[in-house]
């Protein structure tokens, strides 16, 4: 995304670099001769437009961290022989969803693991109290994780509704400037009693502007905000997976440690 975000970019200078000097001085006359209300709605299309340019760049960053730090996570998980081993070495993962989904279920894990070898003195109340304790344990596990998965996704989504709602609001903001600025035209027609095309077409030229300031914001910020929730879906569907393997992992600890006392994993 990063690379694609300095291609624009580049394209974009390579293009107005390649306008007449005189275009590009017509364009900022146009700018500079705006009215007061045309002016608000350029500046405010420009910060819109930083604003964009900058979360989309930081949340490149964050997505890429995120990505790289739940594949080495993974590798690790799979590899490790023992859960502990895990939730130790996981600790250095700080922008893995995977690695924060592990950390809270295996610490839900510890908070039952004493809970689940009762010491009754009836082999079958001890058998009973022990089921009770695995159905509870396992369900608060799959609570932790879905509540960590929950805090991970919205980490993630965080100020990317600013990208949204930019996409969405400055076309509309460029052309509440593009009909003020028409609107301004023709009182300035009215006035003057002339309508003749080198009375109107300047006026004209100035509205438009705006309208061209709010696609210049729109359309990269419709762009990085769809292919960002693109990432997001699919780390959420590996947290989702992951989840459902940690429990299957549980599960057959719960299983072994009724049968044999003990899990070589957990």
């Amino acid at each position: 995304m990063y690379e694609s975000l300095i291609q624009l970019v580049t394209t974009a200078a390579v293009t107005t670099s390649d306008l007449s000097p005189g275009f590009r001085g017509e364009v900022w006359e146009l700018v500079l001769h705006a009215g007061p209300v045309a002016k608000a709605v350029l500046v405010l299309l420009l910060l819109m437009s930083v604003v964009c340019w900058g979360i989309a760049f930081f949340k490149y960053l964050t997505m890429r961290a995120a990505i790289k730090e739940s594949i080495e996570f993974l590798n690790l998980f799979w590899e490790s022989s023992m859960l502990s081993r895990t939730y130790q070495e996981a600790k250095k993962f700080q922008q893995s969803p995977l690695a924060e989904i592990f950390r809270s279920g295996y610490m839900e894990l510890e908070r039952f693991k004493k809970p689940l070898r009762p010491a009754a003195s009836d082999e079958r109340l001890a058998d009973a109290d022990a089921n009770r304790a695995r159905m509870f344990g396992i369900s608060s596990i799959k609570r932790a994780l879905d509540q960590a998965a929950t805090a991970e996704l919205s980490r993630l989504e965080k100020n990317l509704g600013f990208l949204a709602t930019t996409g969405s609001t400055a076309p509309f903001i460029g052309l509440f400037g593009t009909v003020w600025g028409i609107m301004d035209s023709f009182r300035q027609i009215g006035l003057r009693g002339s309508a003749n095309l080198a009375t109107v077409a300047p006026g004209i030229s100035e509205a438009l502007i705006a309208t061209a300031f709010g696609l210049v914001a729109a359309i990269p910020a419709v762009v990085a905000y769809n292919y960002f929730m693109g990432k997001i879906r699919m780390i959420n569907s590996e947290m989702e997976n992951f989840s459902a393997e940690f429990l299957n992992i549980i599960e057959r600890h719960f299983e072994v440690s009724k049968t044999y006392g003990h899990d070589r994993r957990v």
